[in-house]
């Protein structure tokens, strides 16, 4: 069976928009191939605001999440393996409004992850750009 992790995340997302407010997303910056601005992280962990109006090209896939955010005016490739996110809870209600994953959730989706067949992984968004190929 997949693991839950990444539906209970995308669920509570929609019902954080779906509900007026601005989802927000826990990061343990220092798990495996996160992609974050390093200068931005604080005691190993930092925040996204997640709305639709912050991000671009954001995607919940079941293995990871990633978008396009900007940080001190530059755009920055985000990429966030689902047992990095810790927590999802609304800006604006944050006692009321949040769906923390325990420990024990992350060991469970790791264990249910190392299971399943290898599925195709997300690439990671390359910092090369094409430019123009000449004939």
């Amino acid at each position: 069976m997949t693991p839950t992790r990444p539906y209970l995340l995308r669920a509570f997302y929609e019902w954080i928009l779906d509900n007026g407010m601005t989802p927000h997303i826990l990061i343990n910056a220092e798990a495996e191939n996160v992609v974050v601005p390093q200068e931005q992280v604080q005691d190993g962990r930092i925040v996204f605001n997640i709305a639709p109006r912050a991000t671009k090209d954001l995607r919940m896939g079941n293995d990871a999440t990633e978008f396009l955010g900007r940080f001190g005016g530059e755009v920055v490739s985000i990429y966030l393996p689902t047992p990095s996110i810790l927590a999802i809870y609304a800006r604006e209600n944050p006692e009321q409004t949040n769906f923390m994953f325990s420990p024990e959730d992350i060991e469970n989706y790791q264990e249910a992850t190392d299971q399943q067949e290898p599925t195709t992984p997300i690439k990671k968004p390359s910092p090369l750009k094409l430019v123009k190929r000449s004939k």
